[in-house]
């Protein structure tokens, strides 16, 4: 069998990614479930994350968002039996590559796929999933009446959160980053029939660089600011700082602090923010906190394991009742997996990338 591996020899050089021949697999140990694998999502892999907590290795597993049919499982198990559909996320210190036809995983990283629900969106919407629960559900607790911004809703993570804080009744605005994306969110409506309400209350097309995200939110809510903002990354300085392309289009940590309103939670991916004193007061006043997205938390500790097999739970549920329809790419052969895994660690795909076995 061949499974798929990164290689970097040394930090800050570019990663290769090698198909690997393995040998058989070893006994399924008591916990154990052995799984052939039917579909593998591909996420950008933190090489920084891995190198801080000890896990970096010569040779990383890609591709850890997986669906399949159990073959086997160990004496121990009670969750599963052979033949059962699951789906689940392998841990960050897993030996097994996801790009693998059959691999072992301990049954407490898996949850029971829904017959509705096809392989290759189980694995695609895993990951996000369990992004928005972490953000919406446990960092900022949306309900209904709640204004949630979210940024670059046109990605496959931004697309899942609009949906679940839409249909936890808040309102959402979102940012887009290109036309293609404004009229893709435009189009987003709910899953009933007869009912033509777009999911999202406003989208903000940034994409020209002359739009004021924070003047458009501040208007959109009468002055009172949002409640939630969930960013995509922002600009940490003045723009004659900032050389990538992309960076242009992010907001300025100013404009999210301006456009939060009283209370308001603000859920940052940018792991380096720096406050200043004078943001630190500003977020003083509002009495509003700010939260660092880190979906990892789930599996790099045990104590949480109920609570994150309900989330993989929540997220086959909703999917199987059409609230989740995920950013999807069409499937891809496991030959093709190399040249997507390049695409996908480049941060270039704007569809999730799926393999399908």
């Amino acid at each position: 069998m061949k499974a798929l591996y990164c290689q970097q020899k040394s930090p800050g050089e570019e990663m290769t990614f090698v198909f690997q021949e393995r040998e058989n697999l070893p006994p399924t140990r008591d916990n154990d479930v052995k799984v052939q694998v039917r579909a593998c999502a591909l996420s950008w892999i933190d090489t920084k994350l891995l190198s801080e907590i000890k896990l970096e290795k010569e040779l990383l597993p890609v591709g850890r968002e997986i669906s399949g049919v159990v073959l086997e499982v160990g004496r121990k198990v009670t969750f599963f039996q052979p033949d059962d559909e699951v789906v689940g996320i392998l841990p960050l210190d897993s030996e097994e590559s996801g790009l693998c036809e059959v691999v072992l995983v301990h049954e407490h990283y898996l949850v029971r796929k829904p017959e509705k629900v096809c392989w290759v969106e189980a694995a695609g919407t895993v990951r996000d999933g369990v992004r928005a629960y972490t953000a919406l559900h446990y960092l900022s607790h949306v309900s209904p009446g709640k204004t949630v911004l979210v940024m670059d809703g046109g990605s496959p993570f931004g697309t899942i959160a609009i949906q679940l804080a839409q249909h936890r009744g808040a309102k959402v605005i979102s940012t887009a980053y290109s036309l293609e994306d404004k009229q893709y969110l435009e189009r987003l409506r709910l899953p009933v029939e007869g009912i033509r309400q777009p999911l999202v209350a406003r989208v903000i097309d940034v994409s020209n660089g002359k739009i004021d995200v924070a003047e458009s939110c501040l208007e959109e809510t009468g002055g009172l600011g949002v409640d939630i903002v969930l960013d995509a990354g922002v600009k940490l300085y003045n723009a004659e700082d900032e050389s990538a392309s992309k960076s242009q289009l992010l907001p300025h940590k100013h404009d999210i602090i301006t456009l939060l309103g009283v209370g308001g939670h603000w859920i940052t991916t940018e792991k380096n923010l720096q406050l200043d004193p004078p943001d630190s007061h500003s977020l003083f006043l509002k009495g509003a906190t700010v939260s660092f997205l880190n979906d990892e938390i789930w599996n790099l500790s045990n104590v949480q394991q109920g609570k994150y097999l309900s989330i993989l739970e929540d997220i086959m549920e909703k999917l199987s009742s059409s609230i989740f329809r995920p950013q999807l790419d069409e499937p891809i052969p496991l030959y093709e997996a190399k040249v997507s895994m390049e695409i996908v660690q480049k941060n270039q795909a704007r569809k999730r990338q799926v393999i399908q076995f």
